[in-house]
């Protein structure tokens, strides 16, 4: 049996890659078991000095990295180059910081030394999504290689390839053979592995069926997971914002890859003085941006990432017009081969319509009319999920106040798209997952906070 992954472009084949064996599944977690017996005893020098070479090798082969994700999910190569660089920088982030993040912190009893001590779990299975090849494996392998723990990877059949070059990279970064390793498996496989012994917890990120699958999977196991499911980001453009900032930014963060991210704007909720001012800008600036062969330097977004998803996606805007709402652009099947569609906008958007209670997975954007600031905050609320969310306001402490007391997401910005970075905590609420990824709590995940006294 064989996984073989396609050009969303062209619905062309690319590779076919084996599928491994149970025997060989098992062999893969033994030994990144035994691996991990010996990494959790280098000292963080030595585990920075292969994250530092992993960011190295990344910098080296950063062109062939962007086109081999250019050729698997449709990402244009110029956002390519971009996910590459941040990969290497969440490698050198980690490298310079894990060890301050998990120095032991001191407790103040009547104990000669009361203290936690930060000791890794052991073997982790990462389940990875197809839309950010690289980038969701390196935000997982960075932190938990610098605790001390083993990985392994099942990732995005779609993507078997960009995994397979994450897994080579690494060794040739100086890992040691099977600390991280890529497990060429389909979906169906990960109870399985998750059942073993030696795998003590898990990560996923993915759709909330899956999530939910992997969660249960893992409760029943009493094993550690975290979660990055979907998101219905709310971005609040109101009365006071600076509309021609607003748009261009609401256009950037919906068309980004293809409109295929977690934390893209799905969901523009707009102060009804300024609705239709900003519909005909945000209009303007779909328009524009180029959908195009994403090996070619001025496409601005490729095809979806599958012709399935693809449809999918045009069902949710089909039965949105069929419920009143109304198409300002796009919305029609190309006639073409490969995973094609046009950025669409549509308004006059309201509950019960698909585009406003699911998460639609690409260049779509809904216009939902608020009569002021309170049905602006409700309406981003009334959804399922909670993972980012924005509002552009020229008042600061206004949109800041927004920000933290009212919107329910895990990530929040002010007169910013939402970003994920390093050094900032990344993570949901509600349907959106739970747990936390990057930063200080997002290497804390994957380890024993064990209390330490000494009397």
């Amino acid at each position: 049996m064989s996984i073989t992954t396609t050009n969303p472009a062209t619905g062309t084949t690319l590779s076919s890659y084996a599928i491994i064996s149970e025997g060989e599944v098992a062999a893969a977690i033994e030994l990144a078991h035994n691996q991990h017996q010996v990494w959790k005893d280098e000292p963080f020098s030595t585990r920075a000095a292969v994250l530092r070479a992993a960011a190295d090798r990344l910098d080296q082969r950063r062109e062939e990295l962007a086109a081999l994700m250019a050729d698997e999910m449709g990402k244009p190569v110029t956002q390519g180059r971009a996910e590459v660089d941040k990969c290497a920088k969440t490698c050198r982030h980690y490298a310079d910081h894990a060890e301050s993040y998990l120095a032991d912190v001191s407790y103040r009893t009547e104990r000669r030394k009361s203290y936690t001590h930060h000791a890794p779990l052991g073997v982790v299975l990462a389940v990875m999504p197809w839309n950010y090849p690289l980038w969701q494996v390196v935000r997982f392998v960075a932190p938990a290689l610098m605790a001390g723990n083993a990985a392994l990877l099942k990732h995005a059949s779609a993507v078997t390839g960009s995994a397979l070059a994450l897994d080579q990279l690494f060794r040739d970064a100086g890992a040691p053979d099977g600390l991280f390793r890529t497990l060429v498996v389909p979906s169906g496989r990960v109870e399985g592995i998750l059942e073993h012994e030696l795998v003590r917890a898990v990560t996923l990120t993915g759709s909330g069926p899956a999530g939910s699958a992997v969660a249960a999977k893992a409760a029943s196991l009493l094993k550690k997971a975290v979660l990055e499911l979907g998101g219905s980001d709310p971005y609040l453009v109101l009365e006071d914002a600076d509309l021609a900032t607003a748009a261009q930014t609401c256009a950037n963060s919906r068309m980004l890859n293809g409109g295929q991210s977690c934390i893209s704007a799905k969901r523009f909720i707009v102060h009804a003085d300024v609705h239709d001012e900003f519909v005909e800008l945000l209009a303007g600036h779909l328009a524009e941006m180029a959908m195009g062969d994403p090996h070619d330097e001025d496409t601005d977004y490729g095809p979806q990432a599958r012709v399935d998803l693809r449809d999918q996606l045009h069902d949710q805007v089909a039965q949105s017009v069929e419920a009143g709402a109304e198409l300002v652009l796009g919305g029609s099947v190309p006639a073409r081969d490969g995973a094609w569609y046009p950025a669409t906008l549509l308004t006059n958007v309201g509950p019960g319509m698909a585009v406003y209670d699911e998460e639609t997975f690409g260049p779509v954007a809904a216009v939902i009319r608020a009569v002021d600031e309170e049905d602006a905050i409700r309406i981003a609320n009334d959804t399922n999920f909670g993972l980012g969310a924005a509002v552009f306001t020229t008042d600061l402490e206004r949109g800041e106040r927004i920000a933290a007391t009212e919107l329910d997401a895990g990530n929040c910005f002010v007169n910013a798209l939402v970003a994920s970075d390093p050094r900032l905590p990344f993570g949901g609420i509600k349907e959106s997952g739970y747990g936390r990824e990057l930063a200080d709590l997002g290497i804390k995940e994957f380890v024993n906070a064990k209390t330490v006294v000494v009397d």
